[in-house]
Formats: structure tokens, sequence, C-alpha cells
């Protein structure tokens, strides 16, 4: 049921007239803890109108952004509605780097949750966000000047050895 949900949401904002609110969406749903790259949707905007490559991106960034603010209250009520202090070397890293934790928010898999442990330590809001938004912004320019500018032979490349080599 999630899949065919996600499945029509991603059809629904694949349409043309969306653009730029379409790339927002999207990176603020993949900035939260559900499974979803915002990188393609940047990168088709992109690539259909190389004019709107820093607007997208700032889009992209602001979007992804805010979901990672998200998460961060997300990690900041769950403290107060479980009040159970665990202690782990994450925790014991974010509280000895503070904010600057968030540069990292743009890794995948490992990001979010990032977001959500400075949430449940109460790590200073606004440098939490100012440092989620320079982490995604860095990521969000590399990915697709990547994209763009390396051969999409290479890609394809890189595809099949990756597909030969796990299955």
């Amino acid at each position: 049921m999630i899949e065919s949900a996600v499945l029509w949401l991603l059809k629904v904002l694949a349409a043309p007239a969306v653009g730029l609110s379409s790339v927002f969406i999207i990176s603020f749903i993949s900035a939260t803890l559900l499974p979803l790259g915002s990188e393609p949707a940047v990168f088709a905007v992109i690539k259909a109108n190389p004019a709107m490559f820093w607007p997208a991106i700032l889009v992209a960034t602001c979007g992804n952004t805010l979901g990672g603010a998200v998460d961060y209250f997300v990690g900041y009520r769950a403290k107060i509605a479980f009040a159970k202090d665990r202690q782990s070397r994450w925790f014991g890293w974010l509280k000895k780097y503070g904010a600057k934790t968030m540069l990292l928010s743009w890794l995948p898999g490992v990001g979010d949750p990032l977001c959500t442990l400075a949430g449940w330590l109460h790590l200073p809001f606004w440098p939490s966000v100012m440092y989620m938004a320079i982490g995604k912004f860095a990521r969000y320019v590399t990915m697709t000047v990547a994209l763009l500018y390396i051969p999409d032979g290479f890609w394809k490349n890189l595809g099949d050895l990756l597909g030969r080599w796990i299955g």
C-alpha cells in the first residue's frame, strides 16, 4: 500500500507544470525518515532546463533543510515523551561536536537520523539548521554537477558493473 502511494505521488509530481514545487515536496519528504531520494527530481528539472540550476538547488536545499528541521523536532519531542536517556557512542559524538555535526545531515541513511538525534539531545536549533543547510546545499551542488558533467556512458558502465557485482 505504501509503495503504491509513493508511486502515485511520484507520478503526480512528475508533471512538467509542477517543476520547482515538486522538487521542494520531494526534497522535504526525502529528508524525513521516509526512503525517498530527491536528487533525481533535482537533476530532471535541471536537465530539462539548465537555466534552473540555481533555483532548483536552492529550492531542494530549502525543502530538505525544512525536512531536517522536522526530524529535529521529532527527536526533541520524543525525548520529552519518552524521557529515557539512552547513551551510545552516537550520543557522545553529537554532544562532543554539537551542531556542527549537522554538516553530515546530507549523508544517505545516516543524515536524517542525525537530525533526529540532534533534537533528542536538544542541540541549539538555529545553528543546527544552518549546518544542515550548508551540508545539504553542498550535496545538491556536488551531485547535480556530477550528474550533469560526467558523461552518461560512465553512469551506464558503473550501473552495469554494480549490477554484475551485486547480482
